[in-house]
């Protein structure tokens, strides 16, 4: 018969695996969105150089600054995110 200290060591153990779970499949997200970005430029360079972004075409535009404002807008929201997560994390451990 499981004791109430065995209990609370598998809740816990069942927090930190959906807090594990979670972290992973943001990471995953993002690193796909990344990845869609800088080699979607790249590969879709001819095909973007058709429109054009303040007198650019897209392509140059977006390989030489949306690349980068990509990049950084989800370092910014993977930093938002993994404190929210982290923070839910916390809450559940302590109660």
């Amino acid at each position: 018969m499981p004791t109430d200290a065995t209990s609370q060591l598998f809740k816990q153990q069942q927090a930190r695996a959906a807090h594990w779970r979670a972290t992973r499949r943001l990471t995953f997200v993002l690193m796909v969105l990344w990845l869609c970005t800088c080699f979607g430029t790249i590969y879709f360079a001819r095909e973007l150089s058709r429109f054009s972004l303040f007198g650019w075409p897209l392509s140059f535009y977006m390989a030489a600054q949306g690349a980068s404002l990509v990049s950084l807008a989800t370092i910014a929201f993977y930093a938002w995110r993994m404190r929210r997560l982290d923070r839910r994390h916390a809450a559940r451990e302590h109660a």
